[in-house]
């Protein structure tokens, strides 16, 4: 189970940057054009991803910054988010480097956004993190098609091909 998901954590990593690359050849003002995605924008999108890592990240281990709702803003430049992106990775990672193994089926209680209890599996709750990240950087792929841009290969197989 670790080796699967320390995978995984890889792949995520690999993925943000070079989504983060493709989207930086933008210029702010499309970054943050209303475009009628659900998150608003490309930058909305993004940011979206990293304030629902930080908020998984925080139920399970109790640590580091929070948020109340999905659709907070902290970020104003593409650069900041992308630094808080890529510790985001690496801490996810680390995480996942030191879960003994045992601790994979156990059950993180948490509370929601709304306020109400739940709990769920860890394994469930990291592939859903990153089940979830997928889900939206294809939305800005797409986004990045809409601008005109060719967006970069993101496929896990693309991933795991040289290392094959």
């Amino acid at each position: 189970m670790r080796d699967h998901f320390l995978r995984l954590s890889a792949y995520n990593a690999w993925a943000n940057d070079r989504l983060y690359d493709a989207v930086a050849e933008l210029s702010d003002d499309r970054l943050v054009a209303a475009n009628g995605a659900f998150f608003d924008s490309i930058f909305g999108t993004l940011t979206h991803i990293l304030i629902a890592d930080r908020i998984w990240m925080h139920r399970l281990t109790g640590e580091g910054p929070t948020h109340t709702n999905l659709r907070d803003r902290p970020f104003e430049k593409l650069g900041e988010l992308w630094m808080e992106r890529e510790a985001m990775d690496r801490r996810i990672e680390a995480f996942i480097d030191a879960l003994p193994a045992a601790d994979y089926a156990g059950e993180s209680h948490y509370t929601n956004t709304r306020g109400e209890p739940h709990h769920l599996a860890r394994q469930i709750i990291l592939t859903h993190l990153f089940n979830h990240q997928t889900h939206h950087r294809g939305q800005v792929h797409h986004m990045l098609s809409v601008e005109g841009r060719v967006p970069p290969p993101l496929d896990l197989l693309y991933f795991a091909l040289p290392a094959a």
